[in-house]
């Protein structure tokens, strides 16, 4: 992968460049499935931490739990979860054009006052087709989705998984080798200029010569 394809995975629809990574270790919880889903969602959390080389807690000494993970039949649910509207601001009208949009997944993003990542809530609305997709290919897709702020048009025409020639389903390699590159502790947490693609172009470039 390239400096310029690098650049396209943060650059917005409104033609802004813009990065961040999570600045703490990830505390996630799970709301709406039995026991079996959730140990497999915070299994996807661990591996995508531990490729990244970053670190998960039990608790975030701030906000408890830093990471928010619903799952839901219809996107008005969203408005009956207690003292969620004083954690999403502007929830009613948000979910208003999610139901109008018919969309089944939303996130939102909260930054410290670096830039980095501090929290993140994660709304899945199961419909047929997120219903259809095994628990851990919709886990791990989430959790990459997470993992960065991601361009709103970073996987519009392409997914993040790839498929073994066994059925299994994976992080694309390119993706897992990206994102290990924006955990290097010599990036930044947060950038806005695009040159910073060029920067995690090159780790990734290093970080593929050290295993050949």
């Amino acid at each position: 992968m390239d400096a310029a394809e690098v650049e396209r995975f943060f650059t917005r629809s409104d033609g802004s460049y813009l990065f961040a990574r999570w600045g703490r270790p990830i505390a996630p919880i799970v709301f709406g499935v039995e026991d079996a889903t959730l140990s497999v969602v915070k299994g996807a959390f661990e591996a995508v931490c531990a490729m990244a080389g970053h670190q998960m807690a039990e608790t975030d000494p701030e906000l408890g739990t830093n990471v928010m993970v619903f799952f839901f039949r219809e996107w008005a649910e969203l408005l009956e979860v207690r003292d969620l509207d004083r954690l999403i601001d502007g929830l009613a009208p948000l979910v208003a054009r999610l139901s109008e949009a018919e969309a089944n997944q939303y996130r939102v993003f909260r930054f410290d006052e670096s830039g980095a990542i501090k929290a993140c809530f994660i709304f899945l609305r199961m419909d047929a087709v997120m219903s259809a997709q095994p628990a851990e290919t919709l886990a791990l897709a989430q959790v990459v989705q997470s993992m960065l702020l991601w361009s709103d048009l970073a996987f519009t025409d392409r997914s993040p998984l790839g498929q073994l020639d066994d059925g299994r389903v994976v992080l694309r390699p390119e993706i897992g080798a990206l994102i290990r590159a924006a955990y290097d502790p010599v990036m930044p947490a947060m950038a806005d200029d695009p040159s910073h693609a060029l920067r995690l172009a090159a780790r990734m470039q290093v970080a593929q010569g050290s295993v050949s």
